[in-house]
């Protein structure tokens, strides 16, 4: 018999139910609003001693290694929660923090002061992920519901639930880009030449591969359990579509000696002047 490697949810944000998994004889339609249903999750963003910031630091690693036992989460909420779309911004806290951490330590890289360090700051948070992810949400939410749906009268795919997808698929870019190239950044990147941008332009290709991936699972798992196996939408391989066009613009960035990370500090230096 197999164990789950995952942390045990709280009380406060799953309902316990007797069955291991939840089938659709535990499912119970919800007549929710998405309109309350996004007021709750907003005003839980202050309500940190509500927040189960153990299952969502479990999601993050799981993003890196197994990324499709964090989307099983989200069809087994449908059943006790009735949505697909998380409940708990804890996810969402940690994300802001790990940027916000890593936004620092970018400005302090570029030698920013502190009002362009604040401002800085301030655009990688609230533009970069929220407003980019605002709105590749709603492109995707579009997509799914008008040309993916295997059932047109169905219902919606949550436009929640997308932003979740977009978060998941964001974590481990932010990770390899803002984390991990930060490391090299003054000992190897800064200096240029052929190895910088190899190492630089790689880490873009797994940040690219690692999104569209994510992507791809979120939308082809999108309520298979509830639909005894059978995922809500089809036709989701469209998402894994830019990977070959992605991985030539990789080699002819090598070949024109494009140093991706490069390009990347000199944006951020100057948004902020």
């Amino acid at each position: 018999m197999k164990y789950s490697t995952s942390p045990t949810p709280s009380v406060s944000n799953y309902a316990r139910t007797s069955s291991p998994l939840p089938g659709p004889a535990n499912y119970q339609p919800s007549a929710v609003s998405a309109s309350v249903k996004r007021y709750k999750y907003l005003r839980r963003l202050f309500q940190f001693n509500q927040m189960d910031f153990e299952f969502a630091a479990w999601q993050m690693l799981y993003l890196f290694i197994a990324p499709q036992k964090v989307f099983r989460n989200f069809n087994y909420r449908k059943h006790t929660k009735s949505q697909f779309a998380r409940d708990d911004p804890a996810f969402l806290v940690l994300l802001m923090l790990w940027l916000f951490v890593s936004s620092f330590c970018f400005a302090y890289s570029l030698g920013l002061g502190w009002t362009k360090m604040l401002l800085f700051i301030i655009f990688v948070v609230f533009v970069d992920l929220i407003g980019c992810g605002v709105i590749v949400s709603t492109i995707f939410w579009h997509v799914s519901n008008r040309y993916l749906r295997r059932d047109p009268g169905a219902g919606d795919v949550e436009w929640a639930y997308c932003f979740d997808v977009h978060l998941n698929a964001f974590f481990p870019p932010l990770l390899l880009l803002h984390c991990f190239q930060i490391v090299l950044f003054n000992n190897l990147l800064i200096h240029g030449g052929f190895l910088s941008c190899v190492v630089a332009n790689t880490f873009w290709l797994a940040s690219v591969a690692y999104y569209l991936y994510i992507t791809f699972l979120g939308y082809s798992n999108y309520g298979k359990i509830l639909n005894s196996d059978l995922p809500t939408l089809h036709n989701t391989r469209l998402f894994l579509l830019p990977l070959p066009a992605t991985f030539l613009a990789y080699i002819v960035t090598i070949v024109l000696g494009w140093n991706l990370s490069l390009m990347l500090m000199d944006f951020y230096h100057y948004r902020v002047l």
